[in-house]
């Protein structure tokens, strides 16, 4: 009767540390990709409405592929860590206000 329990209590654990360490090396987050594609789609349709002029959108764009880069370069190591993920939403916060502002500045195209 031991040994059920104790094959079954063995195998749980040995199943927590590879599941563990298949998430230690992960730099996937899907809400920072989330509001990149978001943040992509709000450009795109201010150049589409006339919202954003051509020299708005060429800032806006710039400041999306800085934001991209750093991305790269904080997961070139395999991890991603909280102080960069933080840093990454905070910067991409900083960008969505950009965009709101330049899209209702009542200049257009």
């Amino acid at each position: 009767m031991k040994r059920p329990i104790t094959l079954t209590l063995s195998t749980t654990l040995a199943a927590l540390l590879i599941a563990g360490t298949a998430f230690a090396g992960n730099t996937s987050d899907p809400g920072i990709n989330k509001r990149q594609r978001h943040q992509q789609h709000r450009i795109v349709n201010g150049v589409k409405s006339g919202a954003l002029t051509p020299r708005e959108t060429v800032k806006l764009e710039r400041q999306q592929v800085r934001i991209r880069r750093e991305e790269h370069r904080m997961k070139s190591d395999g991890v991603l860590t909280r102080r960069e993920r933080a840093r990454l939403h905070k910067d991409l916060t900083r960008s969505s206000r950009q965009i709101y502002r330049q899209k209702h500045d009542n200049q257009h195209r």
